[in-house]
Protein backbone atom coordinates (compact mmCIF):
# COMPACT_ATOMS: atom_id res chain seq x y z
CA UNK A 1 0.00 0.00 0.00
CA UNK A 2 1.62 3.59 -0.85
CA UNK A 3 2.15 6.56 1.05
CA UNK A 4 -1.52 7.77 -0.66
CA UNK A 5 -3.44 5.03 -0.42
CA UNK A 6 -2.62 5.06 3.82
CA UNK A 7 -3.77 8.65 3.59
CA UNK A 8 -6.71 8.12 2.14
CA UNK A 9 -7.80 5.56 4.46
CA UNK A 10 -7.09 7.20 7.21
CA UNK A 11 -8.64 10.17 6.09
CA UNK A 12 -12.01 8.42 4.83
CA UNK A 13 -14.21 9.72 8.09
CA UNK A 14 -13.34 13.24 7.23
CA UNK A 15 -13.37 13.30 3.60
CA UNK A 16 -17.04 11.56 3.82
CA UNK A 17 -18.23 14.11 6.38
CA UNK A 18 -17.26 16.95 4.25
CA UNK A 19 -18.47 15.58 0.98
CA UNK A 20 -21.65 14.32 2.61
CA UNK A 21 -21.83 17.93 3.68
CA UNK A 22 -21.36 19.83 1.27
CA UNK A 23 -24.16 17.90 -0.88
CA UNK A 24 -26.78 18.42 1.58
CA UNK A 25 -26.00 22.74 1.37
CA UNK A 26 -25.68 22.43 -2.53
CA UNK A 27 -28.83 20.87 -4.06
CA UNK A 28 -29.72 24.33 -6.42
CA UNK A 29 -27.22 25.10 -9.77
CA UNK A 30 -25.60 27.99 -8.52
CA UNK A 31 -23.98 28.76 -5.16
CA UNK A 32 -25.51 31.80 -3.93
CA UNK A 33 -25.33 33.78 -0.96
CA UNK A 34 -27.01 31.82 1.08
CA UNK A 35 -24.97 28.61 0.18
CA UNK A 36 -21.93 30.71 1.08
CA UNK A 37 -22.96 31.24 4.26
CA UNK A 38 -24.26 27.63 4.89
CA UNK A 39 -20.71 26.31 3.29
CA UNK A 40 -18.97 28.75 5.90
CA UNK A 41 -20.51 27.55 8.95
CA UNK A 42 -20.51 24.00 7.89
CA UNK A 43 -16.55 24.28 7.68
CA UNK A 44 -16.52 25.81 10.91
CA UNK A 45 -18.40 23.01 12.31
CA UNK A 46 -15.89 20.92 10.81
CA UNK A 47 -12.96 22.44 12.78
CA UNK A 48 -11.69 24.17 9.98
CA UNK A 49 -11.81 27.08 12.00
CA UNK A 50 -13.49 30.63 11.63
CA UNK A 51 -10.20 32.84 9.82
CA UNK A 52 -9.50 29.85 6.98
CA UNK A 53 -13.52 28.97 6.83
CA UNK A 54 -13.75 32.73 5.94
CA UNK A 55 -11.40 33.11 3.64
CA UNK A 56 -12.52 29.50 1.39
CA UNK A 57 -16.10 31.08 1.54
CA UNK A 58 -14.10 34.71 -0.35
CA UNK A 59 -12.37 32.34 -2.60
CA UNK A 60 -15.32 30.48 -3.63
CA UNK A 61 -17.75 33.71 -4.26
CA UNK A 62 -14.83 35.19 -5.93
CA UNK A 63 -14.41 31.92 -8.33
CA UNK A 64 -16.40 32.04 -11.72
CA UNK A 65 -17.83 27.87 -11.10
CA UNK A 66 -19.61 26.55 -14.62
CA UNK A 67 -23.04 25.70 -13.13
CA UNK A 68 -22.98 22.86 -15.31
CA UNK A 69 -20.16 20.98 -13.47
CA UNK A 70 -20.63 18.77 -10.18
CA UNK A 71 -20.61 21.67 -7.90
CA UNK A 72 -19.50 19.85 -4.68
CA UNK A 73 -16.52 18.57 -6.70
CA UNK A 74 -15.56 22.23 -7.84
CA UNK A 75 -15.98 23.42 -3.88
CA UNK A 76 -13.40 20.53 -3.23
CA UNK A 77 -11.22 21.44 -5.82
CA UNK A 78 -10.79 24.85 -4.37
CA UNK A 79 -10.59 23.64 -1.08
CA UNK A 80 -7.47 21.48 -2.15
CA UNK A 81 -5.25 24.17 -3.69
CA UNK A 82 -6.42 26.04 -0.43
CA UNK A 83 -4.86 23.51 1.65
CA UNK A 84 -1.97 23.22 -0.43
CA UNK A 85 -1.37 26.80 -0.64
CA UNK A 86 -1.61 27.28 3.33
CA UNK A 87 0.40 24.19 4.05
CA UNK A 88 3.24 23.86 1.91
CA UNK A 89 4.88 26.03 3.80
CA UNK A 90 4.40 24.23 7.09
CA UNK A 91 6.14 21.12 5.57
CA UNK A 92 9.67 19.90 7.93
CA UNK A 93 10.88 16.63 6.32
CA UNK A 94 14.18 17.25 7.13
CA UNK A 95 13.84 17.00 10.91
CA UNK A 96 13.62 12.95 9.93
CA UNK A 97 16.99 13.42 7.76
CA UNK A 98 20.54 12.39 9.00
CA UNK A 99 22.30 14.36 11.54
CA UNK A 100 25.91 15.31 11.40
CA UNK A 101 25.96 16.45 15.58
CA UNK A 102 23.39 15.77 18.11
CA UNK A 103 20.19 16.65 17.61
CA UNK A 104 17.95 16.38 21.58
CA UNK A 105 14.41 16.68 20.96
CA UNK A 106 11.83 17.42 23.66
CA UNK A 107 8.38 15.45 22.83
CA UNK A 108 5.33 16.77 25.03
CA UNK A 109 1.59 16.39 25.26
CA UNK A 110 -1.12 16.30 27.29
CA UNK A 111 -2.22 12.24 28.77
CA UNK A 112 -3.70 10.02 25.58
CA UNK A 113 -2.72 11.52 23.14
CA UNK A 114 -0.27 8.90 21.74
CA UNK A 115 2.96 10.36 22.92
CA UNK A 116 5.55 7.34 23.78
CA UNK A 117 4.19 5.10 20.56
CA UNK A 118 4.81 8.47 18.51
CA UNK A 119 8.74 8.41 19.90
CA UNK A 120 9.03 4.91 19.19
CA UNK A 121 7.58 6.26 15.32
CA UNK A 122 9.99 8.62 14.64
CA UNK A 123 12.83 6.75 16.48
CA UNK A 124 12.57 3.86 13.46
CA UNK A 125 12.34 6.66 10.83
CA UNK A 126 15.49 8.79 12.24
CA UNK A 127 16.90 5.25 12.69
CA UNK A 128 16.34 4.05 8.79
CA UNK A 129 17.90 7.08 7.48
CA UNK A 130 21.49 6.51 9.27
CA UNK A 131 20.82 8.19 12.57
CA UNK A 132 22.11 6.66 16.01
CA UNK A 133 19.12 6.93 18.09
CA UNK A 134 18.69 7.17 21.61
CA UNK A 135 15.46 7.48 23.71
CA UNK A 136 15.20 9.02 27.37
CA UNK A 137 12.50 8.16 29.40
CA UNK A 138 12.19 10.93 31.20
CA UNK A 139 8.24 10.21 32.25
CA UNK A 140 9.27 8.68 35.53
CA UNK A 141 5.90 9.32 37.16
CA UNK A 142 4.63 5.56 35.91
CA UNK A 143 6.26 2.79 35.90
CA UNK A 144 4.41 1.96 32.88
CA UNK A 145 5.51 4.52 30.99
CA UNK A 146 8.79 3.44 31.47
CA UNK A 147 8.53 -0.06 30.59
CA UNK A 148 6.39 0.91 27.34
CA UNK A 149 9.20 3.62 25.88
CA UNK A 150 11.86 0.24 26.37
CA UNK A 151 9.58 -2.06 24.24
CA UNK A 152 9.77 0.32 21.16
CA UNK A 153 13.37 1.02 22.00
CA UNK A 154 13.36 -3.03 21.81
CA UNK A 155 11.12 -2.71 18.47
CA UNK A 156 12.88 -0.67 16.63
CA UNK A 157 16.60 -1.34 17.94
CA UNK A 158 17.56 1.72 19.93
CA UNK A 159 19.24 2.29 23.05
CA UNK A 160 17.79 4.16 25.94
CA UNK A 161 18.17 5.56 28.62
CA UNK A 162 16.07 4.98 31.90
CA UNK A 163 15.73 5.34 35.74
CA UNK A 164 13.22 3.46 38.12
CA UNK A 165 9.68 5.33 38.65
CA UNK A 166 9.79 8.36 40.64
CA UNK A 167 13.21 9.34 39.66
CA UNK A 168 13.79 12.71 38.88
CA UNK A 169 12.57 13.53 35.39
CA UNK A 170 15.09 16.19 34.30
CA UNK A 171 18.23 13.90 35.53
CA UNK A 172 17.13 11.14 33.05
CA UNK A 173 17.29 13.67 30.21
CA UNK A 174 20.44 14.88 31.60
CA UNK A 175 22.26 11.67 31.45
CA UNK A 176 20.64 10.83 28.10
CA UNK A 177 22.13 13.84 26.70
CA UNK A 178 25.26 13.67 27.74
CA UNK A 179 25.63 9.94 26.90
CA UNK A 180 24.77 10.76 23.34
CA UNK A 181 27.40 13.38 23.31
CA UNK A 182 30.05 11.00 24.67
CA UNK A 183 28.97 8.36 22.05
CA UNK A 184 28.44 10.41 18.64
CA UNK A 185 24.76 9.61 18.68
CA UNK A 186 23.31 11.98 16.66
CA UNK A 187 19.44 12.02 18.00
CA UNK A 188 18.19 11.47 21.57
CA UNK A 189 14.08 11.70 21.64
CA UNK A 190 13.25 12.78 25.19
CA UNK A 191 9.67 11.61 26.18
CA UNK A 192 7.54 13.50 28.76
CA UNK A 193 4.75 12.98 31.68
CA UNK A 194 1.50 13.90 29.71
CA UNK A 195 1.07 16.36 31.54
CA UNK A 196 -2.19 18.73 31.39
CA UNK A 197 -1.60 22.04 30.88
CA UNK A 198 -3.10 23.50 33.82
CA UNK A 199 -0.95 21.39 36.32
CA UNK A 200 1.86 24.39 37.16
CA UNK A 201 3.67 21.67 39.39
CA UNK A 202 4.21 19.42 36.53
CA UNK A 203 4.69 22.11 33.63
CA UNK A 204 7.45 23.31 35.86
CA UNK A 205 9.04 20.04 35.70
CA UNK A 206 8.65 20.38 31.87
CA UNK A 207 10.46 23.43 31.81
CA UNK A 208 13.19 22.22 34.15
CA UNK A 209 13.94 19.33 31.76
CA UNK A 210 14.90 21.68 29.26
CA UNK A 211 16.55 23.88 31.21
CA UNK A 212 19.14 21.06 32.24
CA UNK A 213 20.16 19.89 28.51
CA UNK A 214 21.33 23.10 28.51
CA UNK A 215 23.88 22.33 30.58
CA UNK A 216 25.79 20.01 28.06
CA UNK A 217 24.57 22.07 25.09
CA UNK A 218 23.30 25.45 24.96
CA UNK A 219 21.29 25.20 22.20
CA UNK A 220 19.07 21.87 23.81
CA UNK A 221 16.79 20.86 23.26
CA UNK A 222 17.19 21.42 19.44
CA UNK A 223 13.41 20.56 18.58
CA UNK A 224 9.98 20.73 21.31
CA UNK A 225 7.74 18.51 19.32
CA UNK A 226 3.57 18.77 20.60
CA UNK A 227 2.27 15.97 19.96
CA UNK A 228 -2.09 16.41 19.74
CA UNK A 229 -4.72 13.94 19.51
CA UNK A 230 -6.95 14.96 16.40
CA UNK A 231 -10.49 13.19 18.25
CA UNK A 232 -9.96 16.13 20.76
CA UNK A 233 -11.32 18.67 18.58
CA UNK A 234 -10.88 22.86 19.25
CA UNK A 235 -9.45 21.70 22.82
CA UNK A 236 -5.90 21.09 20.66
CA UNK A 237 -5.97 24.73 20.07
CA UNK A 238 -5.37 25.62 23.91
CA UNK A 239 -2.86 22.58 23.60
CA UNK A 240 -1.23 24.97 21.50
CA UNK A 241 -0.85 28.04 23.33
CA UNK A 242 0.14 26.91 26.67
CA UNK A 243 2.61 24.84 26.12
CA UNK A 244 4.31 27.52 23.90
CA UNK A 245 3.98 29.78 26.57
CA UNK A 246 6.52 27.61 28.63
CA UNK A 247 8.89 26.19 25.82
CA UNK A 248 8.40 27.97 22.11
CA UNK A 249 7.29 24.40 19.63
CA UNK A 250 9.18 23.88 16.31
CA UNK A 251 6.89 21.37 15.25
CA UNK A 252 3.78 19.25 16.07
CA UNK A 253 2.13 15.49 15.07
CA UNK A 254 -1.13 15.02 14.95
CA UNK A 255 -2.36 11.55 15.82
CA UNK A 256 -5.48 9.35 15.61
CA UNK A 257 -6.53 11.63 12.44
CA UNK A 258 -8.06 8.01 11.01
CA UNK A 259 -10.42 8.45 14.37
CA UNK A 260 -12.04 10.98 13.49
CA UNK A 261 -14.47 12.71 11.24
CA UNK A 262 -13.14 16.27 11.99
CA UNK A 263 -9.26 16.46 10.67
CA UNK A 264 -10.05 19.92 9.56
CA UNK A 265 -8.49 20.84 13.00
CA UNK A 266 -5.11 21.18 11.22
CA UNK A 267 -6.29 23.95 9.31
CA UNK A 268 -7.16 25.65 12.07
CA UNK A 269 -3.56 25.13 13.16
CA UNK A 270 -2.18 25.47 10.01
CA UNK A 271 -3.54 29.02 10.29
CA UNK A 272 -3.68 30.21 13.71
CA UNK A 273 0.41 29.25 14.45
CA UNK A 274 1.91 28.39 11.12
CA UNK A 275 4.04 25.61 13.10
CA UNK A 276 5.91 23.03 10.99
CA UNK A 277 3.78 19.77 10.49
CA UNK A 278 6.77 17.13 11.14
CA UNK A 279 4.08 14.18 10.61
CA UNK A 280 1.03 12.76 10.91
CA UNK A 281 -0.07 9.39 12.81
CA UNK A 282 -2.95 7.44 10.91
CA UNK A 283 -3.16 4.53 12.86
CA UNK A 284 -1.12 1.86 15.55
CA UNK A 285 1.36 0.08 13.88
CA UNK A 286 5.03 1.07 13.82
CA UNK A 287 5.02 2.21 10.41
CA UNK A 288 2.03 4.57 10.32
CA UNK A 289 3.15 8.00 11.17
CA UNK A 290 3.60 9.55 7.54
CA UNK A 291 6.00 12.56 6.71
CA UNK A 292 3.52 15.44 6.64
CA UNK A 293 3.13 16.46 2.93
CA UNK A 294 0.39 19.15 2.01
CA UNK A 295 -0.27 17.95 -1.41
CA UNK A 296 -0.66 14.31 -0.11
CA UNK A 297 -3.12 15.78 2.89
CA UNK A 298 -5.15 17.68 0.86
CA UNK A 299 -5.85 15.47 -2.00
CA UNK A 300 -6.77 13.19 1.32
CA UNK A 301 -9.04 15.53 2.87
CA UNK A 302 -10.57 16.56 0.10
CA UNK A 303 -10.65 12.98 -1.87
CA UNK A 304 -9.49 14.78 -4.96
CA UNK A 305 -5.76 13.14 -6.97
Amino acid sequence: MGIFDKFKIGFKKSASALTSGLKEIIIKKEIDDENLDKIEEFLIQSDVGVEAASEIKEIISNKKIDPNKDLTSEINHILKEYIISLMKPLENNCFFEKKEKLNATLVSGVNGVGKTTTIGKIGKILKTNGNKVMFAASDTFRAAAIEQLENWANKVNVQITKSSQGSDPASVAYKAVEAAINNNFQQVLIDTAGRLQNKKNLMEEYKKIANVTKKIDPDAPHNVILVLDATSGQNVINQVEEFNKIIPITGIIMTKLDGTAKGGILLALAKKYKLPILALGLGEKEDDLQLFDAKQFAEAFTQVN
